[in-house]
């Protein structure tokens, strides 16, 4: 998706507007009024004469508070981004990549789309938005401006408030005049030279001057002047990264310009000198977008582990899976490269991160890095494993270390460090999941690609203060197969450790071998306990589309559904366990318990991207929930990691109640002036209510005015962006002509009757479960059909209808 604001009256007060909107975009001002206010203040003192910014906003001027987006889709929307509010959607009916939108082009935006016909083909073409009234319209007057260009938004660039655009892709640079209509082609070698090749990676122009600033995957940067003449172009180069430019960002004023790239470092070359240049270092991983605010004060980094930078930088990683510290409920998963990061889900902010690896991380194409792969934490979160791994050319480099919380420092301290616990990768690992009471009770299992399980215990140190460590104390193997998943019993008397298509159940104090469970076809990806009353139940997912239930008691197959899951996730304070599959481009939630092979939530196609981890996330207090059917949710919420590491989370709240607090809700209901009408108003209400609790009166009222759509228009519509009296006046009278007769005592029954009939069909429906089989079904099978009976009042009224004559509206 691509983002973009229009820029309009810079001539009113100048840099200082352009601050109060950078501002507005980093919601240091509540409302539009505020806004305004500031403006306003800023325009009073401004020398210059008829400078009111929020005049000019008001009679038109409105682009500086609206937000272009484009999608895949084909769609362009316009929004009231401070309100969050679409105004309109325009269709254009192509894969949009890229999205420009310039003060100079109002009626207009630009986009980067597939060329028809030819594949990995793009065009830079102009939409021509239309102002017709109505929120849905079809845009399809395109323009192509130029061909051949490169899908990424950051090969073009628009030059001097739009007098040109500037395009590279591979070795070539193109550059279109708007005015004169004409189109200048140039060219780098495309021989490799010693640093690499010089192939075009990114553009930026010259806010005021005539100047084009290429990034080369050489590492080096061409300044391009007097390109208005094919052969008469000069450009000069400044050369610092080692290896590829990824992106470039002119200041302001234009007097620097800034570049990012694998080093993490933003440089910062002053007046086009390779000898004025500063630097700022350590920035977390590899620079990909560059992004300077309209004031010039603050510079905004998106990087290539998903992280962005202005003062702090937050990293959302996968590669040691999700996973909740039991003491803060923080998600705690990859952040910077070697450190955990512990993230806060209520304040969406990273509370702090630990440097696991503890060393210098190097940014350089090929180099083998230690990653962090493996995190688990004890029950009570008093110790926290973890698992480093390099890859190398003949063997990995592992390391287990294993750290405990010091109360003190409020930190995790590092207590063992093991070199090679495993000859191969370690591939799960988790500590057994009971009380901390006694230190003897702990325990921590590792599994290998070695083809064994080790078990690890603590040992007291022969050193007078009593220190304690780990070693390991057991080791486990099976028909020499590779050890892939294990998992521990609610109550730690049980380990099941899956070998390829093989689970099997090992004593937790004898270590011996108590039973196995093998179901083909397919190796074992997932397993499970069951939890509470659920306990006698092991859970396996294959990867050939199996989930089996096997029963500990009597070490059979209790059930199997045939599902290709490829999460499946426990919840530790219930009994229910939700399984993710992955079919035909689209993932699916099941929600269910071991004892019942039918499901009791069904998600179909909740996400179009493959999910790779989840995890149940305890609540501070169980949430109220009305409906039975989202109860599961009650005491812990469900939250997703997607392919492209965005986190997603299901809610049973609507998008007003989750933004607004119920305690604000609270306050500003309190603090409403109370007037002479609101107190008439409000008793009158109390005792109709209490009239009808009295008699125990069924009330019925219609409110069609609430669900007509111009009267929504008119009240949830910001003032600034409405439609024209002329338009909305003939909507909201002819919602008005609505008929409003009282029902008659037959209807009421009726309407009543017909209530209780659907309730009971819903309660029937809900105890009637689609089986676990992943197959396309339709909304309407899942829903069920419901048909409704017209009244007798209700047919005597359509038949009046019916016989009326309509004639006379074609005289309109």
């Amino acid at each position: 998706r691509q983002y973009a604001f229009p820029v309009h009256c810079h001539s009113c007060a100048g840099s200082q507007f352009a601050r109060v909107f950078w501002c507005l975009s980093k919601n240091y001002l509540a409302s539009k009024q505020e806004l305004f206010a500031k403006m306003d203040d800023i325009c009073m003192s401004s020398e210059k004469p008829g400078a009111n910014v929020s005049r000019c906003l008001r009679n038109g001027y409105v682009h500086a508070l609206l937000l272009y987006s484009s999608s895949l889709d084909g769609s362009i929307k316009l929004w009231d981004f401070m309100d969050g509010i679409p105004i309109k959607t325009f269709t254009v009916g192509s894969k949009l990549l890229a999205l420009y939108a310039l003060a100079s082009f109002e009626d207009s935006v630009f986009v980067v789309i597939p060329k028809s016909g030819e594949r990995d083909t793009f065009q830079l073409v102009s939409v021509k938005l239309t102002k017709a009234a109505g929120q849905d319209l079809e845009a399809k007057e395109l323009s192509v401006v130029l061909d051949g260009v490169d899908a990424s938004p950051k090969c073009i660039a628009f030059g001097r408030e739009g007098e040109y655009v500037a395009s590279v892709k591979e070795v070539n640079l193109q550059v279109y005049f708007f005015k004169r209509k004409q189109l200048n082609r140039f060219s780098v070698s495309a021989m490799k030279t010693k640093s690499g090749k010089n192939h075009f990676m990114c553009i930026a122009c010259h806010p005021t001057e005539d100047c084009i600033a290429t990034g080369h995957a050489d590492g080096k940067i061409r300044l391009w002047r007097n390109f208005h003449h094919k052969k008469e172009y000069t450009f000069s180069t400044l050369h610092w990264h080692h290896d590829t430019v990824m992106d470039l960002a002119f200041s302001l004023q234009g007097s620097s310009l800034l570049s990012g790239g694998v080093e993490s470092v933003i440089v910062l070359w002053r007046n086009e000198s390779e000898r004025q240049r500063d630097f700022l270092p350590r920035l977390g991983s590899a620079i990909e977008y560059i992004s300077v605010s309209p004031d010039g004060t603050l510079c905004c980094t998106l990087h290539t582990d998903n992280s962005k930078a202005e003062c702090v930088t937050s990293h959302l990683g996968s590669f040691t899976g999700l996973v909740v510290d039991p003491r803060t409920k923080a998600l705690v998963l990859n952040g910077e490269p070697g450190h955990l990061q512990f993230y806060c889900l209520q304040s969406d902010q990273q509370l702090f991160s630990l440097d696991i690896v503890q060393r210098q991380y190097i940014h350089q194409a090929g180099l083998n890095q230690t990653d962090l792969v493996k995190v688990a934490f004890s029950a009570q979160g008093e110790w926290l494993a973890t698992v480093e791994e390099r890859e190398e050319v003949t063997d990995p480099e592992l390391q287990l270390k294993l750290w405990f919380y010091d109360e003190e420092t409020q930190s995790f301290k590092l207590n063992t460090r093991i070199s090679m616990p495993h000859e191969d990768h370690i591939t799960d690992m988790c500590f057994r999941d009971i009380d901390e009471v006694e230190d003897e009770s702990l325990i921590l299992v590792t599994t290998g690609s070695d083809c064994v399980f080790k078990v690890w215990v603590m040992v007291e140190d022969t050193d007078p203060e009593g220190n304690v460590s780990w070693s390991c104390d057991f080791v486990g193997s099976y028909h020499n197969y590779q050890a892939t998943n294990c998992c521990f019993s609610e109550d730690g008397s049980l380990l099941a450790v899956s070998f390829e298509e093989t689970v099997t159940v090992w004593d937790s104090v004898t270590w011996d071998l108590k039973c196995t469970f093998c179901y083909s076809p397919g190796k074992i990806r997932n397993i499970c306990f069951g939890r509470l009353t659920c306990s006698k139940y092991l859970i396996g997912a294959t990867d050939h589309g199996f989930l089996c239930c096997w029963n500990l008691l009597t070490c059979a197959l209790e059930w199997s559904a045939y599902l290709n899951v490829v999460v499946l996730q426990p919840d530790p304070l219930s009994e229910h366990i939700a399984a993710i599959s992955w079919l035909s481009k689209d993932s699916s939630l099941f929600v269910f318990k071991p004892n019942e092979p039918r499901p009791i939530y069904i998600q179909r196609n909740f996400c179009k991207e493959k999910i790779q981890l989840a995890v149940f996330v305890p609540r501070e207090e169980p949430e109220t929930i009305g409906s039975a059917k989202y109860l599961w949710l009650r005491r812990s919420q469900l939250f997703f990691l997607t392919a492209t590491q965005e986190l997603i989370t299901l809610s049973t709240k609507s998008l007003e109640e989750r933004l607004t607090p119920s305690s604000k809700q609270l306050a500003v209901e309190e603090s409403l002036p109370v007037t002479p009408f609101s107190l008439l108003l409000g008793k009158h209400r109390r005792h109709q209510s209490q009239e009808d609790i009295d008699l125990g009166k069924l009330v019925v009222r219609n409110k069609p005015e609430q669900d007509s759509p111009a009267v929504k228009e008119l009240l949830h519509t910001p003032a600034h962006v409405l439609p024209s009296a002329s338009f909305l006046c003939p909507v909201f009278i002819n919602s008005l002509l609505i008929s409003k007769e009282n029902p008659s005592a037959e209807e009421v029954a009726d309407e009543v009757e017909m209530e209780s009939e659907k309730t009971e069909a819903d309660s029937d429906e809900e105890r009637d479960v689609t089986e676990m089989e992943q197959e396309d079904t339709s909304p309407v099978e899942l829903l069920g059909e419901i048909t409704c009976k017209l009244s007798k009042s209700q047919e005597k009224e359509l038949r009046k209808l019916r016989k009326m004559d309509y004639s006379w509206i074609s005289a309109f």
